[in-house]
């Protein structure tokens, strides 16, 4: 297909009153009184009648009186803002008014005709009243009512044809677009709708007789016609809205935000107006109903409004529903212009190319092509600012990529990435003026290496933390996905020719350095640990209940001591964000007597990037933290996309623990699969980079949490993982195994980079099934692949962080934490991850590196009995 001039009309520029506005206004009101035209003219003839069956002069005169009423409201108010709504579409939507025009020319052309022919009756009707012979003035009424309902009969039929075209799609015959699904129960619903407001405008007239008898049974008489039609309207409204096809059924009653509260209007003005007409049947006073009646005024104009604005609603994310979308682009033609480019594709656009001079003003010209039609700027609707205010540029620009897929009400963006980037700055750079984000500076912090003397020390202690990326919420008064606390595992080794692992008659202990706070002043985790976790441990207490200061126990599966969920929160005592606190760990005999000492961090970050998405600023030290705002907000997004109450929930003092829901054996997702799936559809780019966006990981930030030796030879989460699609396609799949649906539709939407297909991704579960070490060092050896993706391990004994080599000592011993593999580079100075080997060896290589079996062994080694290699050198070393 050639895309030159797809987008092929020029914009109408707004700004503060966008054209959604302009629709809004225009469209509702001409529509309103179109339905009057119609009913209105049968509420003529038909009184017209009865006051010659009743012989009441009176009467006629009121006829007279009310036909020039309705001569001006609709001839001439109802003609101009009919004309308004051309104006207001073809300048708006030029592409959707082209192809109504080209299709149903034939049938513009006869709906002018008739048109005409009601102007014309009406005209006669008014003009020779009292001048004409009573049946050929009533026949003349009768032709005006006829014309005018045979207009609607075409309209309707092309305004149905949008929301449903029906085979349309296919044939694209005239007739197949005209009757299409919804076109009878949609003229049955208007033509209701239109004798209703025939007795609501009836009221406006009848109020003006002075004769007080003719009044009351005139108001009583029109609310026959007010009240009759009532049931008729809710009655077709609801086939309206069975003829739908299931997608737009589910458009209207659940996945579009604002069609909710407009079938709360509709459905509660409904008894409204049943009252209403009740007491204007009644003889009450004047005055109250005079009032009553112009209420009803505004309410028909409301209830006729909250109708329009559904059928508007069951259209998205179109115009012409599977045709062309409401920015414009044609559906057939979407995938082409997002590989091509927005600036190709349109025939009015200033630019062809993206510059870092031109971004800016490319930015605007693709809010004018793409959003200007609805949205405003700083205007009463569909405000772009309010909309997008929370949006930090890279969160603006997930967004857009995002859009159209998951929420499916709004259009998919139908640009390449750098006209989305380029969109997503004008939005945030410049309509809200934000700047980008400095990178973080941080600066080396000593660290004071525990002692060890090679020539005296009978005993090696080795240490390390299970979590090498450990990141929690900080939001607990809201929610919690991850308890704040990291795992110490440790080894005693007594040194020899023979070295002897120690598993009894010692007590190990750990400390949290002196300067680091108490986890519980900077987490509301302890307050609510009872709802968060289930459990109901003592304040200030870890899940596991060891202090901050306790002992280790021996784990026989394991061969090592452990201290699991170890409270500890990245904050210093005087309130600086440091994510990486080290913990002291030391062995005594029985005695009381100091074996070995040494020093590990305890990573644990709230450094997430949700505020990109959801809007606030960081909660502590200007770095890291969840505040109040972002939390608010995730919740309240939760709440609007799947019908929960977790904001009121939290508020009213019962914060929200994500597993309770999200866990396995749940009809939801697991919470690692519903996030990673959820948020792959918005970040599809393949790299590292979308990992950041939501994990410690930016290179600008401070936690910089990937900092093994995988990183320093040029590796990142994309090796291991897989690019996001990737990553949570596996997780995916294992749920979809298990028969959740919500796990099937989020996969669909989902391309993998690492494999051909998403069928050809395995499943697995998190935390269990993970990159396996092997897969790429194979038989231990230097990896000839760089690619462990989709080579999980089979269960928690053959991951890295749990597994043991060929003498029993879990690798995670020499080798350091996952993801912080020796040796790794911290931001905060390298010794700080490097404590044990550096400490043992005067290197931070991987414990026993380098030939440096005599650490433990106290002799050179020439049998490799941990693992195959062990005796070679570390390659990185020099």
């Amino acid at each position: 297909m050639d895309l030159n001039g797809v987008l092929q009309y020029p914009v109408w520029e707004l700004d503060v009153l966008g054209g959604g506005f302009w629709i809004a206004l225009i469209a509702v009101v001409h529509v309103y009184i179109a339905h009057f035209a119609v009913g209105g003219g049968l509420f003529i003839v038909l009184t017209e009648a009865k006051s010659y069956r009743e012989n009441s002069p009176a009467m006629l005169d009121y006829v007279k009186m009310h036909a020039g009423f309705f001569l001006v409201l609709t001839a001439v108010f109802g003609a101009v803002t009919g004309v308004g709504i051309w104006f207001v579409i073809s300048v708006l939507s030029p592409q959707a008014a082209s192809i109504l025009i080209h299709y149903f020319f034939f049938g513009w052309a006869t709906e002018w005709v008739f048109f005409l022919g009601e102007i014309v009756t009406l005209f006669v009707y008014y003009y020779t009243f009292g001048n004409m012979e009573r049946k050929a003035h009533l026949r003349m009424g009768w032709l005006y009512f006829i014309l005018g309902w045979l207009s609607l009969f075409v309209v309707n039929g092309i305004v149905a044809f949008m929301l449903t075209p029906g085979e349309w799609m296919t044939t694209r015959g005239f007739w197949d677009g005209f009757f299409n699904p919804s076109f009878w129960p949609s003229l049955a619903f208007r033509t209701a709708m239109a004798f209703m407001l025939a007795g609501l405008f009836g009221y406006v007239t009848a109020l003006a007789v002075s004769d007080a008898d003719l009044r009351e049974r005139l108001l009583s008489y029109c609310s026959k016609w007010l009240l009759i039609p009532l049931p008729i309207i809710l009655g077709t409204g609801w086939w309206y809205i069975a003829a739908l096809p299931p997608d737009q059924q589910k458009m209207v009653l659940d996945i579009s935000p604002e069609t909710l509260r407009f079938l709360k209007i509709f459905l509660w003005i409904s008894p409204v107006i049943f009252t209403a007409g009740i007491l204007m049947a009644f003889r009450v006073g004047l005055p109250v109903k005079r009032g009553i009646a112009g209420l009803l005024v505004l309410i028909g104009l409301a209830y006729m409004g909250s109708f329009e604005f559904v059928r508007e609603a069951a259209r998205r994310p179109y115009l012409i529903h599977g045709y062309l979308y409401a920015n414009a682009a044609p559906a057939k033609a979407a995938d082409e212009i997002r590989e091509t480019g927005v600036l190709k594709a349109t025939r009015w656009s200033r630019y062809q190319e993206i510059t870092p001079e031109n971004r800016m003003s490319v930015g605007k010209d693709l809010f004018k092509f793409l959003c200007s039609a609805c949205h405003s700027v700083g205007g009463p609707m569909h405000d772009i600012l309010s909309l997008t205010e929370k949006f930090s540029l890279e969160g603006m620009s997930a967004m857009l990529n995002g859009m159209g897929r998951i929420n499916t009400y709004m259009p998919p963006f139908p640009g390449n990435p750098a006209e989305r980037d380029a969109l997503a700055g004008y939005i945030v750079l410049g309509l809200h003026g934000k700047a980008t984000e400095a990178a973080v500076k941080t600066e080396p912090i000593p660290v004071e290496m525990p002692p060890f003397n090679p020539g005296a020390d009978n005993y090696v202690l080795l240490a390390w933390n299970a979590k090498g990326m450990h990141c929690v919420s900080d939001a607990d008064r809201y929610f919690s996905f991850a308890t704040p606390g990291n795992d110490i595992y440790a080894l005693l080794i007594r040194r020899g020719e023979i070295p002897e692992r120690i598993t009894e008659g010692v007590t190990l202990h750990y400390r949290l350095e002196k300067d680091f706070a108490d986890p519980a002043a900077h987490s509301d985790f302890w307050k609510y640990a009872g709802r968060l976790t289930g459990k109901d441990p003592a304040v200030g207490t870890g899940i596991s209940g060891k202090r901050v200061a306790d002992t280790l126990d021996y784990d026989d599966a394991s061969g090592a001591y452990v201290a699991t969920a170890v409270p500890v929160m990245p904050y210093t005592e005087n309130g600086k964000f440091m994510p990486y606190p080290l913990m002291t760990v030391w062995a005594v005999d029985d005695k009381g007597v100091v074996l070995a000492e040494t020093c590990i961090p305890v990573p644990v970050s709230t450094e997430m990037g949700c505020r990109s998405c959801h809007g606030g600023g960081w909660r502590m030290d200007g770095k890291a933290g969840l505040s109040d705002k972002t939390a608010e907000d995730i919740l309240a997004v939760h709440d609007r996309m799947n019908k929960t109450r977790l904001l009121a929930q939290a508020q009213d003092g019962d914060p929200v623990r994500c597993q309770s829901c999200h866990d396995a054996g749940k009809a939801q997702m697991n919470l690692s699969a519903a996030i990673h799936g959820f948020h792959a559809v918005h970040l599809t780019e393949s790299g590292p980079e979308a990992c950041a966006a939501c994990h410690p990981g930016r290179p600008e930030g401070v936690t910089r949490a990937y900092r093994g030796i995988h990183r320093q030879i040029g590796l990142d989460c994309t090796h291991c993982h897989g690019g996001m699609a990737d990553h949570a396609l596996s997780l995916l799949a294992a749920e979809r195994e298990s028969g959740k649906a919500s796990a099937e539709r989020i996969a669909s939407l989902l391309k993998p980079d690492a494999v051909a297909s998403a069928e050809a991704v395995n499943p697995r579960k998190p935390w269990v099934n993970e990159p396996d070490c092997l897969t790429c060092h194979v038989g231990f050896q230097p990896p000839e692949s760089l690619d462990a993706f989709n080579h999980w391990t089979a269960g928690e004994a053959d991951l890295y962080r749990m597994r043991t080599g060929g003498a029993g000592l879990m690798c995670a011993a020499c080798h350091g934490s996952p993801h912080a593999l020796y040796p790794a580079d911290n931001p905060f100075g390298n010794d700080r991850d490097n404590i044990p080997p550096v400490q043992y060896q005067g290197m931070p290589y991987p414990m026993g590196a380098n030939r440096n079996c005599k650490v433990c062994h106290m002799r050179d080694m020439n049998e490799e009995v941990h693992h195959p290699n062990s005796l070679g050198m570390f390659r990185n070393a020099g």
